[in-house]
Formats: structure tokens, sequence, C-alpha cells
């Protein structure tokens, strides 16, 4: 209401669980009216460190495949919000992918070893014709190894997840890896992109961030989390590197550049 202050209480781990579970303890303990997590592993130390404080989801992943919620129209208990997955965005990854490097038959999926490949994914995959081959990472020390263990096993193009653990502290190794062994990567975000990576396809994150503000505007006013349904991207983004596609030898069709949202010289 006009007049009333809002603190917001600021916290970052790193990609690290432990400081994360910590870290929400803390501002449980505030104690705070509302928290709002970015990421799957942000989500489960939220509701680890609360089960009454409202916990609002800006960019969760899939919060019904890992018990978050019980529906996304009935949410059912204290955590509500946006998720980044829609219907079929695997597919749609996995498509351009495909068209990008025509004779692509095996990808690779790096993945949080927390995560693992969805229903989606492999359905999607089938229809593709296409191989999916995961390789699960736990920390930093994972990464480069699991890079060598796709050219050991002949793939084509890796699909990177998105999970906290890989965006928010290892994302200039990952798509530094990617060049160094020759592998187009899809992303899931733009900013990966812009840093060097190959083409993100996903949900517009900077929306979704601003539209998560409306969920904690309700339930400051009295709206309870589970009443409120859980919301799914309607806009996405293309964004492709010319740069990175010439360096690993890749001819974008003009097709897929006419889509593109942005297109990285």
């Amino acid at each position: 209401m006009p007049g009333t202050t809002v603190l917001i209480e600021y916290r970052y781990a790193e990609g690290d669980r432990d400081r994360l579970l910590e870290q929400a303890r803390e501002l449980t303990q505030l104690p705070v009216d509302v928290i709002v997590a970015r990421s799957a592993m942000a989500i489960r130390a939220a509701r680890d460190a609360t089960r009454t404080i409202p916990i609002v989801m800006s960019a969760g992943l899939d919060p019904v495949r890992v018990g978050l919620v019980a529906s996304l129209a009935h949410p059912g208990g204290s955590i509500t919000g946006l998720t980044l997955l829609a219907e079929n965005l695997d597919g749609k990854q996995l498509e351009l992918l495909k068209q990008v490097v025509p004779k692509l038959s095996h990808v690779a999926f790096l993945h949080n070893r927390a995560n693992s490949q969805s229903q989606e994914l492999a359905r999607a995959a089938q229809a593709l014709r296409l191989k999916v081959t995961g390789f699960p990472v736990t920390d930093v020390a994972d990464i480069a190894p699991a890079f060598a263990d796709m050219k050991h096993n002949h793939v084509g193009a890796v699909l990177v997840s998105a999970d906290a653990l890989i965006l928010d502290a290892h994302r200039d190794e990952i798509i530094a890896l990617a060049a160094r062994h020759h592998l187009p990567a899809m992303y899931s975000f733009r900013d990966f992109v812009q840093a060097g990576g190959l083409m993100s396809y996903s949900a517009d994150l900077q929306a979704i961030y601003r539209r998560s503000a409306s969920f904690v505007d309700k339930i400051l006013k009295g709206t309870k989390p589970a009443d409120l349904p859980v919301e799914q991207p309607t806009k996405f983004e293309l964004v492709i590197n010319l740069k990175t596609a010439k360096a690993l030898g890749l001819a974008i069709p003009p097709s897929l550049l006419a889509r593109a949202d942005e297109v990285i010289q």
C-alpha cells in the first residue's frame, strides 16, 4: 500500500548447497514475511528451512515432478510462483540443435546429478530420432571430466540444463569447455550466448523476475500461496552467436536467423 516500506534481504550462495541452506535458515530467523527463490536448489533450501513462511519460485524448474507443489493449478502448500518450463521446451531446444547440426544423432545432456533427465526430453529425443546421454555433475570438479566423456562417447552436441549449480557458478567454464571440445551447445539463457556460447532458447528470464513481484504483492496482501496457481512462461527467446558458429564451422540456416530474437555478430 502507499507509504509502506518494504525491506529486501538479499542472499547469494554461488551454487554452494550447504551455504544456501544456512542462508535460508538465516532468513527465517530475521524473520521475513516471504522468501523469493530463483532456482530449484534455492527453493528446496527455503522449503527445508521453513514450512510456514510463503515461498515464491522465481524461475524454478518443474515443481510438480520434484515434489514442491501438488499441481500447477493448485499448489496446495506454502510454495507458488513461476516455473521456467513450458510444455515441449526440451523438444524445441533439441529441434533447434538438429537444424544447426543436420547430421546430429547423439546429444549430451549436462545436468545437476540431483535432477535427472525428464520424460519430456526422452519423448522429444525419440520423436527427433536422437540419442540423448546424460552427463550428471555434482560440483565444478565434475564438469571437465564430463566433457571429456562426451567426446569419448562421440556426441555431436550438448544440451545444458537450466540449473543453479551450473548456471550460477560455472557458466564460463562450461562455455570454454564446449569450445575446446568443438561441441555445439544449446543453453537455457541468453547470458550464456552473450558470454560466447552458441545458442539459447528459453523463457524471458527478466520478464519472469518482474512477474514474481506480483506474487509477493498478493501474498503480502493476504492471499495464501496454496490459492495462487503456478504460472508457466508465455514468452520465449532464441539467441544465436554467429561468431561462435563460425568458430565451430557451422552455417546457421537463414530461416533460423530470421526467427532469432537476438543475433550476436
